[in-house]
Order: structure tokens, then sequence, then C-alpha cells
């Protein structure tokens, strides 16, 4: 692991691990500035990790233990030792169908974009692609949700796997790069990407946009858009200081529809995606759940009172199950045994 400023800082110090992405040094900065001005005596020191995620660009997610393994586990092992103070994450990264023993996420931001986005590569245009409904062209994405969604949107496309931190996968689309397959060969190189409009955002690269998916084309990842700060459960001094940045907000809508993953057991290789919006006392929750083939494909949406929102999200997750979502689910397991 790395400081950000090299060494640590004397005094009143929190250290708080991210991953060493442009994208995730861009999210916790955010985090130690809001830090900074609610307590201005307080020195953030900003420790860097690479976790396997980011060492192995080629496998699927799934070798790694899903995002979970991939993106989190280095992070949170070294706030478990109190090597660090807090550590850094982006919601849609954190699973939800299991149990964090001794630790708690302390502190989520406000919400930043939530939707999808579809980036081209230079020379090719949105109105070409939707013209050929995709045929002759190839979308990239490592996210089995947005493949699922893509088959049903571009279903003359062929999608391939896509690794890499943000930055980088735009900069291999522009390249003409093509991506090394997990069991060896290659596959591309891309014409278009499917991205996270949050990411772009951070990283400054909102002018590759071509197409901002809707909610209603592209339901997002439960918790995209969300930066979740964790911490030890029982580090009460951390946990009121990130309570200071607690955003009230995207705290309900998480646990709305984090409680839909955990009803519905969810994992990294389920295509589930879930969004819950709020207008004054009320919040609406949408969910689904498809195949990867894009084929098969529930949907559901219910309104509750804002203040119970776990209540909402087991409510939706049932009536998905009812709906014959752990077919759909237990097919996507294959992979694991």
């Amino acid at each position: 692991m790395i400081t950000r400023s090299g060494a640590f800082v004397s005094g009143q110090v929190l250290r708080i691990g991210t991953r060493k992405s442009a994208m995730a040094l861009a999210q916790t900065d955010e985090v130690a500035r809001l830090l900074r001005a609610s307590a201005p005596d307080l020195a953030v020191d900003i420790v860097k990790f690479e976790t396997r995620g980011d060492q192995d660009q080629t496998s699927k997610l799934l070798r790694h233990g899903g995002k979970g393994g991939a993106f989190v586990a280095e992070i949170r092992e070294a706030t478990r030792a109190g090597t660090l103070q807090a550590a850094m994450h982006s919601l849609k990264d954190v699973p939800g169908n299991e149990e964090t023993p001794g630790l708690v996420i302390a502190a989520m931001l406000a919400r930043d974009a939530a939707n999808d986005s579809l980036v081209l590569r230079p020379g090719l245009s949105l109105d070409t692609l939707r013209a050929a409904r995709g045929k002759g062209f190839m979308i990239g994405t490592n996210a089995v949700r947005r493949a699922a969604y893509l088959r049903r949107l571009f279903p003359e496309a062929t999608v391939i796997h896509y690794r890499g931190a943000a930055d980088t996968r735009v900069a291999k689309l522009d390249r003409g790069d093509k991506q090394r397959l997990p069991g060896g060969g290659e596959v591309g190189p891309a014409d278009a990407l499917v991205m996270a409009r949050s990411g772009l955002e951070r990283i400054g690269m909102t002018a590759r946009i071509a197409h901002d998916f809707s909610v209603g084309e592209m339901l997002p990842a439960v918790g995209q858009g969300i930066v979740a700060v964790e911490c030890a459960e029982t580090d009460w001094a951390t946990r009121a200081r990130l309570a200071g940045i607690d955003n009230v907000q995207s705290r309900l809508a998480a646990e709305a529809e984090r409680e839909v993953l955990w009803v519905l057991n969810g994992h990294c290789n389920s295509p589930i995606a879930g969004h819950a919006t709020l207008a004054g006392s009320e919040m609406t929750l949408r969910a689904s759940v498809l195949d990867e083939a894009g084929a098969g494909f529930i949907e559901v949406t219910r309104r509750g009172p804002a203040d119970r929102p776990r209540e909402l999200g087991r409510a939706v997750g049932m009536e998905l199950l009812e709906k014959g979502a752990a077919e759909i689910i237990a097919r996507t397991r294959v992979e694991e045994h």
C-alpha cells in the first residue's frame, strides 16, 4: 500500500484506503474534502491499494469471488486489522448478500448519476449503431447485468468481455486494442462500451458519452452512483466523523436496493438491477432479474414510505421470487461449480 502523501501525518489523522484507479482516487478525494470541511483539524491520509481485480485485467470477476473479492477484500482486511481507519468503496462493488463481520458502512455520499452511458469509438455514430440494431458491431462490458440489457437493446450486436479501469477502457477503445480472454485468446476490438455515467463524470470524460441510458432502458446496478465509506464497527470515533458526511437520501435508497439483493441471495454473476427514488415521504423502488442472454426478464415496481426502505426492498424481492427470479439466478450459478 502507498500513502497519497508519501508519509503518515502526525496529529489527528484518518487513514482511508482506496483502489488506485483514477476514478477511485477522485471519489476518495471527495470523501477527504467533505471530512476536512466538517473537521478542519483532521488530516486525511489516502492509502492506495492495487487489488486483485486491478492486478488481473483479464479474468472474469467470478474467479476472485466477484466484485467483493476483486475490489473490496484487501482494503476491508486492512480496515479490520486497524491499518486503516476507513475504506472507500463504490457501493455497487460491495456485496449485498453477505454479512460483513466487524465492519459497518458509516457514510454514504450524496448519490451521483445512477444511470449507464454508451461510449463509442471514434468515427462511429449512434445513428449507425441503432440502424443496424448492433449488427456487425462489438460492445464491451464486464457486467453481466449490462450484457443482459444490451442483448435486449441491440439484439444483433456481439457483446464481448471487456475489463479495465474507466480511463483504461476508453483508451483501449480509442486505440482499437483487443481484450485478452480468461481462457486464452483475444476478442475485439470493441466498437462501443457501456459504462457508469458517474464514473465518467469523476474522471472528466463526459464528453465521450454518446447516449445516456434511461432507467427504463437499462436499470442500474444496486447502489450505482453511491460512494460508501466503511470502518470498524467498534471504532466509535471514526464512526462519529463519518456520520457527519452521511447523506440520508442515499442511505435510504441504498437500504431499499440492497435489501433486494439480500432477499434474492444474488451473487456477482446474477444480472440483478435495482433503483430507488424518493419524492417527499414516498419511495419508489424498481428492480429486475434477467438471464445473461436477455431472454428471461422479470421486473417489479413498488412504492412505500421512504422511512421504511428495507420493508419496501423485502416486498420487491419477494415479488421477484414469486415471479420466478430464483430459477433465473440458479441458472447463473453454473460457473461457480
